[in-house]
């Protein structure tokens, strides 16, 4: 007896099941970053790296949901939208886990701290980074109740909604680097050059982290347009 592939039986049901399964891990490992943070400031450094150790795991776990969609989905199957887009998407989508990962990893390795003028606008800066996540999840979770439920007319008005909403939290984050970016221009003569170095990296890593959300929902417009 040859057991059924759930992979497979997903794609039966719905092309967007496995990347919503996908997407739900990706939001989970934003979801560590601020707890990270906050344990950096505190220099608990081990419990930075038990949350270190959970966004590895569920990065990992991303990493698989993305194999297993690729090996599994099949050529031949008469989809809504195409294979291709399928693939690009659960790629973008898997980006942002791998990004929540760099970013624990360079701070963890090297003990940073952001220093205390900085903490605040990071902080906020973090929130609006994984908030732009957790909205691209909704995004997909929404499109995938509209298609289950048969409301195909109503898909185009509801991702609208969500993608504009995804874009002023995308263009907040922006804002929100533009600042911490010169609130750190001002600090560098006071800290060790190789510091202020990792400090603008990891700016500027949060700044990928929202920016690719909103890749996933300005893919999804285009996709459901189609």
């Amino acid at each position: 007896m040859v057991t059924p592939n759930p992979f497979s039986a997903m794609f039966g049901r719905s092309p967007f099941q496995p990347l919503l399964t996908h997407i739900v891990k990706a939001n989970e490992c934003a979801d560590q970053l601020l707890p990270f943070f906050e344990a950096t400031l505190a220099e608990d450094w081990d419990e930075a790296g038990r949350i270190r150790e959970s966004v590895t795991r569920l990065e990992h776990e991303a990493d698989e949901l993305k194999t297993d969609l690729r090996l599994n989905l099949p050529n031949t199957i008469f989809l809504p939208v195409s294979r291709t887009d399928i693939l690009d998407l659960v790629s973008v989508q898997d980006k942002m886990a791998n990004k929540v990962r760099d970013i624990t990893g360079i701070m963890l390795g090297r003990r940073m701290r952001v220093p205390e003028p900085l903490a605040e606008p990071m902080r906020d800066y973090i929130r609006t980074a994984v908030a732009c996540v957790a909205q691209s999840r909704e995004a997909m979770e929404e499109l995938e109740t509209l298609l289950e439920s048969g409301f195909g007319r109503n898909v185009s008005d509801v991702m609208h909604r969500l993608i504009r909403e995804l874009h002023v939290l995308e263009h907040q984050a922006d804002s929100q680097q533009i600042d911490i970016r010169r609130r750190l221009f001002e600090l560098e003569s006071e800290l060790p050059p190789v510091d202020v170095i990792f400090l603008y990296k990891i700016i500027d890593w949060v700044g990928e982290l929202s920016d690719r959300a909103e890749r996933v929902g300005s893919r999804l417009q285009i996709l459901t347009a189609r």
